[in-house]
């Protein structure tokens, strides 16, 4: 415990509370002014439809990229010394990525109408904002490709300082966007955000300029697709299709029951989201690279419950205060139309508490690249999520059963993850021997 307290005091800390924190604060008062005027402007039933686009708009900008960001940061950092591997990696991860964004791109714009009438069921016709997104995509894969040669420098200052006025022109931009043209100027604004944000990304590319000359055609070296696949396939299996499960249980929510219902349930994910931010902030700083670093399964055993010792107890108060608070937050979140989203804090904090405790020993997985197990894991509580989130939804006759969905989702999820690592975190083959 003491490793793992002197390395958040020395580290992980210093990190958070300097530019990193005043990132994560800053999505996060994003996040809550623009849905705070999407509740003063448009209410809970905009506010579904934004949850159905955002969604859609996540899955499809990790598609478009080939999931390539984990994969792009790691190869750029490690070759960043050597001329040759380091055209061979930017030139791979660049050209794959803009067919890839370029097909992706025809293919939304083209089925635009499609796309439409499965997001936004039985509701108004937003084609032209699938066709905006189609246009302002390629701007999100040159972002992420900007970011990662950033972050693969270990620029960490200006990648941060980029993300921050980024967030604030985005945010501008789309209470802008909602207060003249509410409902519509919200569903735009969502899909411009990472546009907006490669305007200033641009002074990053400049300051790297540099590099531009060592992308080439001749030098895509099909081998570096090849080692970065598992890391692509992994981030495109939970970036697709965990919003796309969120999208056909909001659907079902909007067809069984309500727009509105699906509305608050969108509200609660929302509130979920913000305080997460935080945990995963810190979880990602600290989890990952160690794990990284640790072979051995004593040492394994000791960092889970070390941190589980250190961070778990303020995770628990911290959720006991939301609880305590839930009609205080949603009041100043959202507005007095929301107030059936309070009935929804218990199962959905209960649900977020076993979703930490799981993901904490599930970064193993990506930390020893444990292919299959992350595949298999990630299968598992994605069609458990659904399954349990219609059971519930006609069992409790409304929206109340989602977030017991979430609950029992991640219980099973924990229970499963337990199973694997049993033998590393509780000697099970040990004291069978």
């Amino acid at each position: 415990m003491k490793r793992l307290i002197d390395y958040i005091n020395s580290k992980v800390l210093v990190k958070i509370t300097s530019l990193q924190t005043a990132s994560v604060l800053t999505r996060i008062i994003a996040g809550i002014l623009t849905s705070k005027a999407i509740a003063v402007f448009i209410g809970p039933v905009g506010l579904a439809l934004i949850g159905n686009l955002q969604n859609f708009v996540s899955s499809f900008q990790t598609i478009a990229v080939v999931g390539f960001y984990k994969g792009a940061v790691k190869n750029i950092s490690k070759f960043k010394d050597d001329v040759l591997e380091l055209s061979k990696a930017v030139s791979t991860i660049f050209y794959i990525a803009f067919i890839s964004t370029i097909l992706v791109s025809f293919f939304c714009y083209f089925n635009a109408e499609l796309i439409n009438n499965i997001i936004f069921p039985v509701y108004n016709n937003y084609t032209y904002v699938i066709q905006i997104f189609a246009i302002v995509l390629p701007f999100y894969a040159l972002n992420m490709f900007s970011f990662s040669i950033m972050n693969g420098f270990s620029k960490y200052k200006i990648l941060i300082i980029i993300n921050i006025i980024g967030q604030v022109l985005s945010v501008s931009i789309a209470l802008l966007l909602i207060y003249q043209n509410k409902i519509d100027g919200a569903l735009v604004s969502v899909v411009i955000a990472e546009a907006l944000i490669f305007l200033i990304t641009l002074v990053g590319i400049i300051n790297r300029r540099s590099l531009v000359p060592l992308i080439r055609v001749n030098r895509v070296d099909f081998s570096f697709f090849k080692r970065m696949s598992s890391y692509s396939l992994m981030a495109l299996f939970t970036a697709v299709f965990l919003p796309f499960v969120a999208i056909a249980i909001r659907s079902y929510i909007i067809d069984n029951i309500g727009y509105k219902d699906a509305g608050f349930w969108e509200a609660m994910t929302r509130i979920s989201k913000y305080y997460l931010m935080l945990v995963s902030s810190l979880i990602a700083l600290y989890i990952l690279p160690r794990f990284s670093e640790i072979d051995d399964a004593k040492e394994f055993k000791k960092e889970v419950f070390s941190f589980y010792k250190t961070i778990i107890p303020v995770l628990a108060i911290g959720l006991f205060i939301i609880y305590l608070l839930k009609s205080f937050i949603v009041s100043i979140i959202f507005s007095n139309e929301f107030e059936p989203v309070e009935d929804l804090f218990l199962w959905q904090l209960l649900g977020d508490f076993v979703k930490i405790l799981s993901i904490v020993i599930a970064y193993q997985f990506l930390a020893k690249k444990m292919f299959w197990h992350y595949i298999l894991t990630e299968a598992f509580l994605i069609i458990t999520l659904y399954t349990t989130s219609i059971y519930f939804i006609d069992l409790f006759d409304g929206v109340k059963g989602a977030v017991v969905a979430h609950f029992v989702s991640y219980v099973m999820y924990y229970g499963i993850i337990l199973l694997i690592f049993g033998s590393s975190l509780f000697g099970i083959e040990n004291e069978k021997k």
